[in-house]
């Protein structure tokens, strides 16, 4: 949620949403397990996923198909089935934020 506009594509096994110059990507919670992720040019939305953040067993990262892209799949497993629910390419890997620097006191 902290990088909307690194967003390339976004999509499932049945639909991609493809950034553009003129749209911009947008993400809220619509309940405590769904999450929302929307492409919206000016004020009209373009197309919406939403994910069921309880069905998702992991996320697995990779290099994408062209350089420069890194593709999140997220992975929902079962006893006997493992399949990518949803996926994210973003122009950019993840990165742990580093934790702020603690102060001192003297």
């Amino acid at each position: 949620m902290q990088h909307p506009n690194c967003i390339l594509r976004a999509g499932t096994q049945d639909s991609i949403l493809f950034d553009d110059e003129d749209l911009h990507w947008h993400m809220a919670s619509d309940g405590p397990e769904e999450l929302l992720v929307q492409v919206i040019r000016g004020k009209h939305m373009v197309g919406e996923i939403r994910l069921s953040s309880n069905q998702i067993t992991y996320v697995q990262g990779s290099p994408g198909e062209q350089e420069g892209e890194f593709l999140f799949e997220l992975i929902t497993e079962s006893d006997s089935d493992r399949i990518a629910a949803y996926f994210f390419v973003l122009s950019h890997g993840y990165e742990a934020e580093e934790p702020p620097p603690r102060s001192r006191i003297h």
